[in-house]
């Protein structure tokens, strides 16, 4: 089998010739610009400054010599923009805390403080205040809450709420649609879509609205989970509006790309955390399921993609509702939250969701553990999620920073 193909019979719930595998092909399954060139180094592929991928969590780019060598059956397109609003087409020379050479867009527009903090500013844009703090040391960069603090519910405008979600413009589909027949023409590998503006409802890397540079509306990380209790009517009118946009756009983006792509990335809303959800199953049924339902609808009735959700944490009493909503994949599989034992939900849900993840644990195993742990825990996690297919191997979330180039290398070594 190709890459297309391997990925595709696992996306049907068949058995491919081995385990897909996933690096970098959405912002939710990258790798950090710094491992990436560590990385690079200790393969003895040329060294270069990595291309930025998502200047929020400082992704870099898989590059094809790279992609070849890990065996990666996925790639996408470039995203034209980013998290802080500017074009996102590498452009310039930066260094990174730990001295990796990087290449950034021309807005990267950013600022040390005396306390070794870093700045950046939404649209590039230093008359407003900054929109992204990197720490001291730091490798990615943390939303800052700069709305007004909300006084008085009645006065708040569910058009504040809807400001970073505008319809795909002519430029950016023509952009898409290039690059999207490119990659599906002159490579073998099965292309993922990224989401076209407006699918992830909630998501709380956009609330604080890091994109704007004067955000209003509910932007506080906080006060934005407590909406659903305390404002549910005020959320409902957001995501029948928001709804309304990701239809448009899913509209647009298929038109430019037709069924070039295998899967489309929905939505990054982390619904629970370390010990438990982040919201009741009656609540999510009420004010999202709807509108994912009738995203997924549409893409079901009018493609032939798969449809990609991400949601970090103990998520296994939702797993039904997401399966009722229409999605096909979820993503990251955080084993070691509570309740996501591996064998029970492969035995549970495995013929009825895709698992794009779940792989290795990134919060121990990966970045603690010696090359034999992760060796061991890679092949029994690929045994028990490969099972009659419907598995895209992926590390539990991104690569990060931290994590020894041997460790990821007896990961590779694991599947190979």
């Amino acid at each position: 089998m190709n890459s297309r193909e391997r990925v595709q019979t696992a996306l049907e719930h068949k058995t491919p010739d081995r385990t897909p595998r996933d690096f970098g092909s959405t912002a939710v399954t990258g790798l950090s610009a710094s491992f990436i060139f560590r990385l690079r180094r200790v393969l003895g592929l040329p060294e270069k400054p990595i291309p930025i991928f998502c200047p929020y969590q400082m992704l870099g780019e898989v590059d094809d010599d790279l992609r070849k060598q890990l065996k990666i059956d996925t790639t996408s397109p470039w995203p034209s923009g980013n998290l802080f609003g500017f074009d996102n087409t590498p452009a310039k020379p930066f260094t990174m805390n730990d001295g990796t050479p990087i290449l950034v867009p021309d807005a990267f527009n950013t600022v040390y403080q005396p306390d070794g903090r870093l700045f950046q500013y939404a649209c590039g844009d230093r008359n407003y205040p900054p929109s992204g703090v990197m720490p001291k040391n730091g490798f990615y960069f943390d939303a800052t809450v700069r709305a007004e603090a909300i006084e008085d519910d009645d006065l708040l405008d569910p058009a504040d709420n809807l400001e970073e979600f505008a319809l795909l413009s002519d430029e950016a589909l023509l952009k898409i649609e290039h690059e999207t027949k490119e990659l599906y023409e002159n490579t073998e590998y099965a292309v993922i879509g990224g989401g076209p503006g407006g699918t992830g409802l909630g998501d709380i890397a956009l609330v604080p609205g890091t994109m704007l540079r004067d955000p209003k509306g509910v932007r506080d990380i906080e006060d934005w989970y407590m909406s659903p209790i305390l404002r549910p009517d005020y959320v409902r009118e957001i995501f029948d509006k928001q709804t309304d946009i990701a239809v448009e756009n899913l509209k647009r983006y298929k038109d430019a790309v037709g069924n070039r792509i295998s899967v489309i990335y929905i939505c990054g809303t982390d619904l629970g955390n370390q010990q438990s959800l982040m919201l009741s199953s009656e609540i999510f049924r009420d004010l999202y399921l709807p509108y994912y339902k009738k995203m997924n609808d549409w893409i079901h009735k009018n493609t032939n993609w798969k449809t990609f959700k991400h949601c970090c944490g103990a998520v296994e009493p939702i797993i039904p509702l997401l399966i009722e909503a229409g999605f096909d994949i979820l993503n990251p599989v955080q084993i070691s939250a509570a309740g996501m034992d591996p064998q029970t939900l492969k035995q549970k849900y495995g013929d009825k969701i895709i698992f794009w993840g779940g792989g290795v644990n990134t919060q121990s195993t990966l970045p603690d553990g010696t090359p034999d742990d992760v060796r061991n825990e890679v092949r029994r996690l690929v045994d028990i999620f490969n099972k009659n297919g419907g598995f895209i191997f992926n590390t539990i979330h991104n690569v990060q920073p931290n994590v020894p180039v041997e460790n990821f290398l007896a990961m590779i070594e694991a599947l190979n």
